[in-house]
């Protein structure tokens, strides 16, 4: 985004600010351009550990590593001799460049990290879109770079490894049979990569907790928007690391070619799905309008944003959160 795009913003900016779930809209980073990546301060100014960051103009990992700094580093998420499973989407067979799949760089660093805060080990799974696991794996990159930096990969669309839990705040989804690493795990981690779906307008942090169960089948026919906010009462959430390093603005989520899924450079990093997932659904909004490309869809076109909210899994009232805002433009 260019500078006078960012200072034209930043005028409404403030007026933004204040509104529910529409607080950063398209002035996500409006002002962030005069606020470069030093010791400055922008929301955080008390002692209380941020609830969000959101950083613009880094690589994946660039962003990583200056986030979760500021979040207080990993080691206030993984402790000594805990076991930690990630979530990334690894749902095609696609490489990175059409931004199907998480960025297999990210996923690298975050196992790196994890093991050096003295982690047990790092497992790292998906249900993937298709009964050729083993080949999304290796073909969006993520096998490699997990097991490069020390990490195990699970199976996944193997019903063995699935086992029935019951979901008890469910309204639609009562029952699920779940990924046996997303079952009551020490730390959970959630790693999103933002993209165009054509069921839901988009995908990102609620929805990527697809691939933690068997029968998705269900959740079609059985009003998605709500079984997505009632696994998201189910399944315990450490952290989310929402990659939008690319972002996928139209044939999603499998991609059509690498040309829909334009270089973005953002990343959100929260403990709130749900305020992650609305920022996020701002930053989709701006690239589509920025490319001219897809739909800049609306907050209230993500439906199971307000569900999940209700549910009591996180806000949408950004307003409410301890956060900061990068730019390592």
């Amino acid at each position: 985004m260019k500078r006078r795009d960012f200072i034209k913003r930043a005028a409404v900016g403030a007026a933004a600010a204040a509104t529910l779930a529409g607080g950063w809209s398209e002035n996500l980073f409006a002002y962030a351009e005069e606020i470069k990546t030093s010791d400055k301060k922008t929301e955080n100014t008390s002692d209380k550990p941020l609830d969000m960051v959101a950083i613009y103009g880094g690589t994946a990992v660039e962003m990583f590593e200056k986030g979760i700094a500021e979040m207080g580093g990993i080691e206030r998420f993984v402790k000594k001799g805990q076991t930690v499973v990630l979530k990334p989407n690894i749902g095609w067979d696609r490489g990175p460049e059409y931004g199907a799949n998480t960025d297999p760089d990210l996923v690298g660093l975050v196992v790196k990290k994890c093991l050096e805060a003295g982690a047990k080990e790092v497992l790292c799974f998906d249900n993937t879109c298709g009964t050729d696991w083993e080949n999304r794996y290796e073909v969006s990159g993520i096998k490699a770079a997990v097991e490069k930096n020390g990490g195990k990969m699970a199976p996944g669309q193997t019903p063995s490894w699935f086992v029935d839990q019951d979901i008890p705040k469910g309204v639609s989804l009562k029952k699920a049979k779940v990924h046996r690493l997303a079952v009551n795990p020490d730390v959970f981690i959630n790693m999103p990569v933002l993209k165009h779906h054509m069921g839901t307008k988009i995908t990102a942090s609620l929805k990527n907790y697809m691939g933690c169960i068997l029968d998705r089948g269900y959740w079609h026919g059985h009003n998605l928007p709500q079984c997505i906010a009632d696994f998201a009462t189910y399944q315990k959430t450490t952290l989310t690391i929402l990659d939008a390093y690319r972002v996928m603005l139209a044939h999603g989520p499998r991609g059509r070619d690498p040309k829909y899924s334009p270089i973005a450079k953002y990343q959100i990093i929260s403990t709130d799905m749900v305020a992650a997932d609305t920022a996020a659904t701002q930053i989709f909004a701006s690239v589509a309008r920025q490319y001219k490309m897809g739909d800049p869809y609306e907050i209230n076109e993500i439906t199971y944003l307000p569900l999940a909210e209700k549910a009591g899994v996180g806000t949408m009232d950004l307003s409410k959160l301890n956060m900061k805002r990068l730019t390592m433009a």
